[in-house]
């Protein structure tokens, strides 16, 4: 349990889930558009799986 909790703090966790409430907040209050959202997200999204899985590899 301490290892999962640990590795939701990690700074790439942290920096993913406030990028993703940041373009929320930003596309509720209109500034982007929702196709601007998802290209957003999918990036940030991918960037992270991607890294989660490569570390995955090197274990």
């Amino acid at each position: 349990m301490k290892e999962k909790i640990a590795k939701l703090i990690d700074v790439k966790s942290i920096m993913t889930l406030a990028l993703t409430g940041g373009f929320i907040g930003l596309t509720c209050a209109g500034e982007i558009t929702g196709e601007q959202f998802l290209t957003i997200f999918t990036m940030i999204v991918g960037f992270y799986f991607g890294t989660q899985s490569e570390k995955s590899k090197q274990k």
